[in-house]
Order: structure tokens, then C-alpha cells, then sequence
């Protein structure tokens, strides 16, 4: 039975390799994002390589929209019983100047969106007795990143919140565990580095042990054994991949 998966933040970057890898792997899957355009065209792209998909769009801090968007996808392809949590923000603001407003925001998005997101789709897995959850967080919620508090603290959140679903969700076959992706060259990437004032991305990498910037494809790989039937005993698990920028 081919199994549905939900992928956030799916138009571009990161989501979109992990939407086209999961529908390698013959599953069919919801293209959710803001950017509905972009949304289309990765579907179309996966439906190109015979894949199935669909474009929703929605914000995830806006349950209402999430919960029309995901009973579309079930209308479409059924229960959903793969999640993948990679929408999100990121700014680079000194933490002296950053407003209430603006924590508020990437907390809405990046801590709040993800808990929305879970909780919809979680009767569907619960129904299933299987279920696979991958949040995307950030190696920055694991060492800190100057300038970059809302952000981080957010991701800081996503990384005790898939500890906290591993635990309870656990006895209903439901996996739970996350990725903190490194430097990867995403949209993300590219719209943090205009605002950096630091070192350059090339200088950068030099200083990691693997000396090169992620793709969206590694973090793609990754995602794709954490939601296979292979990785049923990993659970509330911090997978690492960001080329040894944490070593632990």
C-alpha cells in the first residue's frame, strides 16, 4: 500500500528534496508551503518522474489552513502517516535589537507551526498503528549562532519537542526524531548569509571537518531512512548532518 507523506516548507530547498526523494521511494506526497507556485512546480516535476503529488498550499502557524490543506491531501492520496516539519524562518538580528514582535514571529512559525502540523495529521497515524515524524531543526539550537537568538532558541524548541513526542507517541508505533541540518546552501542559507556580517560561507567550511556546504539532497538521504520501515527502532533521536560542524 503506497504510503502518504506531508512535507512543509516543500517549494524550495530542503523540502523539495525531501518531496522528491520520498516520492522516489513510490510514496505519494503533499507539497505544502506559503509559495504556492513553488508548490506546483515540484509537483509537476515529481508527477514528471511518474511520481504522485499535490500542491497545498497554507501556513503552518494558521491551523485552519492546515487542517483544509491536509484534508485535501487525504482526499487525494489518504491518511497521512509520514510527516516532515521543515517550514521555517530564520533572521539575523543582534539580540539587543530584537523586538517582541519578532520572537513572537519566528516562534509562531518554527516552534508553533510544527506543533500545529503534528497535532492534524496525528489521528492518522494514530489510526494506522505507524507513523513516521521528521522534524527538521537547526545545528545552530545545538551550539548557539551569535545574532541569531529567535531562531535558534526556536529550533532549541523543535529539538526537546521530538524528545518530548518520541516518549509519548512511542506505544502508538509512532517515530519520532529530527534532523539539525549544518551549512546547507538552502533558501534559508542564502537569505541569512545577505545578512551576515561574518565570515564568508568558502571560509567557513574550510573550518569543518567535512570541507564542503551541505545540499538539500544530504539532508534529503537522511529523511528518507528515518520515515522507511528500516529505522523503526530509532526513536527521539538527534540525527546529525552538517559535514562534522558538531561532532558528539
Amino acid at each position: 500500500m503506497t504510503k502518504t507523506a506531508l512535507i512543509t516548507g516543500a517549494a524550495a530547498g530542503i523540502g523539495r528534496a525531501c518531496a522528491i526523494r520520498l516520492a522516489g521511494e513510490g510514496m505519494a506526497v503533499g507539497i505544502l508551503d506559503i509559495n504556492l507556485d513553488g508548490c506546483e512546480r515540484v509537483a509537476a516535476e515529481i508527477k514528471a518522474a511518474g511520481g504522485r503529488a499535490i500542491a497545498l498550499e497554507a501556513s503552518i502557524a494558521n491551523r485552519g489552513q492546515v487542517t483544509a490543506a491536509v484534508a485535501k491531501l487525504r482526499k487525494a492520496f489518504g491518511p497521512v502517516t509520514v510527516l516532515v516539519n521543515n517550514a521555517g524562518i530564520t533572521d539575523m538580528t543582534p539580540f539587543k535589537e530584537v523586538t517582541d514582535e519578532l520572537w513572537d514571529r519566528v516562534m509562531e512559525i518554527n516552534l508553533k507551526g510544527t506543533f500545529i502540523v503534528t497535532q492534524v495529521v496525528l489521528p492518522d497515524m494514530e489510526a494506522a498503528g505507524w507513523g513516521r515524524i521528521v522534524n527538521i531543526s537547526s545545528s545552530s539550537a545545538q551550539t548557539g549562532s551569535a545574532g541569531m537568538a529567535p531562531y535558534s532558541s526556536s529550533k532549541g524548541g523543535v529539538i526537546s519537542l521530538t524528545r518530548t513526542l518520541a516518549r509519548e507517541l512511542g506505544p502508538l508505533g509512532i517515530t519520532v526524531n529530527n534532523i539539525p541540518p549544518g551549512t546547507v546552501m538552502n533558501t534559508l542559507m542564502s537569505e541569512a548569509t545577505r545578512h551576515r556580517v561574518a565570515v564568508p560561507i568558502e571560509t567557513m567550511v574550510q573550518t569543518m571537518p567535512v570541507r564542503r556546504a551541505g545540499e538539500p539532497a544530504d539532508i534529503a538521504n537522511a529523511c528518507a531512512w528515518l520515515v522507511s520501515e528500516e529505522s523503526g527502532y530509532v526513536t527521539g533521536q538527534t540525527i546529525g548532518v552538517n559535514g562534522g560542524r558538531v561532532v558528539s
